[in-house]
């Protein structure tokens, strides 16, 4: 029998590159395979532009949401929009581009054992590094520092097996959806001890994302990454004073109403001493570099981690006001 393999493309406002995202997805050979069953479905979610037009004048199938959000618009995919028989779901960014016209394909063969398999994310300054400003240069080398991709969740592209999937729900308004995600597969939504072993890298399969290109959109982007991440741990707190054996279904309550995530962040911040935000993003970097043997540290890296610490302060403070004055469930 064929396997059925769903693919999810996560689209919000899109319009100017939701055509070349579709041929792209279209040339992918996964399509094609006679083993697989692959179906391909645009998920338009809050657009006030021409994404679901483009799209389907492009060939896509879309299913066009009202409601913006990327954790909700996962629910529906994951919950009534793919279909019953999927054995594989692969999660995709309408703004990403593929390594090759295999990599959907071999994201979803010999998924094996894993809960969740991970395409590498390649910035784009470092995989076409001409004609770059000092800036992109400094951007390029200080990717990839602080998070081990074959054990954290790029929500850019990934897969998992579909029964998997279906066990969890996100609450409604994640702005760091992938990190929450990656907590519920390891503890299986807080139920057990981690269990790294459930998420993995596709060695054979990267993806290309454009990077941020001044130090202004840096700062914002970095500001939501700290925030979400904020609210995930007000989540886990929430979610971890529920009994084990009702926290699955709390889940699933969280994605049906709007105002959980709300409450939880009312209920559980501001915390002593640090406030909304927890000092270890702003220490985690130089603590990585005070571990790092003297003789392999080099004066460039060296540079870097001073520079990204001025950094890190500056998103702390801008996410901890922020967060004060009221952003956070779906700031995004």
């Amino acid at each position: 029998m064929r396997r059925a393999v769903d693919i999810g493309v996560f689209a919000h406002n899109e319009a100017e590159g939701i055509a070349a995202m579709v041929a792209r997805l279209l040339a992918q050979d996964i399509l094609a395979d006679a083993g697989i069953s692959a179906r391909l479905l645009i998920l338009a979610n809050g657009c006030s532009d021409d994404t679901v037009a483009l799209a389907r004048t492009a060939g896509a199938e879309v299913v066009d949401l009202p409601e913006g959000g990327k954790s909700g618009t996962w629910n529906r995919f994951v919950h009534d929009l793919s279909r019953p028989e999927a054995e594989v779901l692969i999660f995709v960014d309408a703004d990403i581009e593929f390594c090759d016209a295999g990599a959907l394909r071999r994201m979803a063969q010999d998924i094996g054992g894993l809960w969740v398999r991970n395409s590498q994310p390649v910035k784009d300054i470092a995989l076409r590094p001409q004609g770059l400003s000092a800036l992109d240069r400094v951007i390029a080398a200080a990717g990839g520092g602080l998070d081990d991709w074959q054990t954290a969740i790029c929500g850019q592209l990934y897969a998992m097996p579909a029964a998997k999937a279906r066990r969890f729900h996100l609450p409604i308004g994640l702005p760091v959806e992938d990190g929450f995600l990656r907590a519920m597969v390891l503890t299986d939504a807080l139920t057990g001890p981690e269990d790294f072993s459930r998420i993995g890298g596709a060695a054979d399969v990267f993806h290309i994302y454009a990077s941020e290109r001044t130090v202004a959109a840096l700062i914002r982007h970095q500001t939501r990454i700290v925030i979400g991440s904020a609210i995930n741990f007000a989540c886990f707190s929430a979610l971890a004073a529920v009994p084990k054996a009702q926290r699955h279904d709390e889940l699933a309550r969280a994605a049906a109403n709007a105002g959980w995530l709300v409450q939880v962040i009312k209920a559980q911040l501001p915390r002593a001493p640090f406030g909304f935000v927890p000092g270890h993003f702003l220490t985690k970097r130089l603590l990585r570099a005070l571990a790092t043997p003297r003789a392999t540290l080099r004066p460039k890296r060296l540079a870097i981690t001073v520079l990204g610490f001025g950094f890190d302060l500056i998103v702390y403070l801008r996410a901890q006001i922020a967060m004060l004055r009221g952003t956070g469930a779906g700031f995004w």
